[in-house]
């Protein structure tokens, strides 16, 4: 199958098969715009609105392999590139998750990038760039990034502050792709696919998380993402009474401030009555 009838497949317009990720707009096409165009896309938006979920779409949609890295503040360029091992008596050495999704042909999704250590935004520049190359140095090896491969990396903008922010170098390489969280007809199908509750808790469940979205607290760093109701939906599934799990899923998850967690609980007795 070529590249163009795979792209032609995946963005005829089908509907997304429960479990998927749904489109807000164009968020989806241009992605796979940026894949037919080779080109790296940041995805941007706040956590728990669906960034993960539409690059694992992706991966499937394009029958493509999905390696997804979790970026920390101890991570080393090594911890993707790779390393030697010592497996009994020998020097062994082992790819690291980036060099394994190039030499597949695979997507390589570098999950809140800017947790990471400025190293490894470096060793990612030259796949990001027209090179679409990675040096792997302690192999003195270049490795060619098939047409298929794919650099998807994401972050928060809301979360992060002025110490921790893409450097203009890194940015520039990338096609940003904005999302948020999906609006009220579509969360409730969202809620509904995803967590198996019932009609009446997944319509209260949406209508307590744009309440809660609407809340201007001081300490309300993150917004309620469709993750936590959804998480809030399925305990409800394993038999939580309702306002128990909003609580623990919505209130006890967003804040530690005594006076939010009563704004949060007061908003949470108001719409799951």
């Amino acid at each position: 199958m070529t590249r163009g009838s795979i792209a032609d497949r995946v963005a005829g317009g089908e509907e997304p098969p429960p479990g998927a990720y749904h489109p807000v707009g164009d968020e989806l096409d241009l992605v796979l715009g940026a894949w037919q165009a080779q080109l790296p896309v940041l995805l941007k938006g706040p956590t728990g609105c669906g960034k993960t979920k539409l690059v694992e779409t992706l991966a499937e949609r394009l029958e493509l392999p999905l390696v997804t890295v979790s970026c920390h503040e101890d991570m080393l360029s090594a911890d993707l590139v790779g390393r030697y091992l010592l497996e009994g008596g020998d020097t062994v050495w082992q790819d690291g998750p980036l060099t394994r999704a190039v030499r597949a042909g695979g997507i390589c999704y570098l999950d809140e990038i800017v947790e990471a250590r400025s190293d490894v935004t470096v060793a990612i520049h030259s796949l990001a760039d027209h090179r679409r190359q990675l040096f792997v140095e302690r192999l003195d090896e270049t490795l060619h990034a098939p047409p298929s491969f794919m650099l998807v990396i994401s972050y928060n903008p809301g979360y992060q502050n002025l110490l921790k922010d893409l450097k203009p170098s890194t940015r520039q390489r990338f096609v940003a792709v904005e999302l948020d969280f999906p609006p009220p007809e579509l969360e409730t199908r969202i809620l509904a696919e995803q967590s198996g509750a019932d009609a009446d808790t997944v319509r209260a469940l949406v209508q307590l998380g744009q309440a809660v979205r609407q809340l201007a607290e001081p300490g309300m760093t993150e917004l309620l993402s469709t993750r936590a109701l959804i998480a809030a939906g399925r305990l409800t599934v394993a038999g939580v009474p309702l306002r128990r799990a909003a609580y623990s899923s919505v209130a006890a998850m967003l804040t530690d401030d005594p006076t939010l967690t009563r704004a949060l609980s007061e908003l949470i007795d108001a719409y799951l009555a």
